[in-house]
């Protein structure tokens, strides 16, 4: 999905649907971006999308002056699971198995 997040950003509406693309690769979404007039690619100022390196080349290649940025869900999804990650090795350090019901770092999860 490609989202124009102006009206979010400026406080002068809500979000709108640009446009959808299928399959989660880099060629639809260049393929999209190309399928715009050159007047309305240079307005764009900052691509905000998940991490994935196929959508961040191909805004790096049609939108060469937009400055791409992870949007805020992916970036606190991103830091849960390192969060995860790193309570689960430390239960499993400290107690020698994995998280059970009653553990206290297990619940906290």
């Amino acid at each position: 999905m490609i989202i124009d997040l102006t009206g979010n950003r400026d406080g002068t509406g809500p979000a709108r649907l640009l446009g959808m693309v299928e399959g989660r690769s880099k060629q639809p979404f260049k393929a999209w971006l190309a399928e715009r007039e050159e007047s309305w690619r240079n307005r764009v100022e900052v691509v905000a999308m998940d991490g994935f390196t196929g959508f961040k080349t191909a805004a790096s290649e049609e939108l060469p002056d937009a400055v791409a940025i992870m949007d805020p869900f992916h970036v606190v999804r991103l830091a849960g699971d390192a969060l995860d990650r790193c309570r689960r090795r430390v239960q499993l350090a400290v107690h020698g198995h994995r998280g059970r019901r009653s553990d206290p770092l297990y619940t906290a999860r």
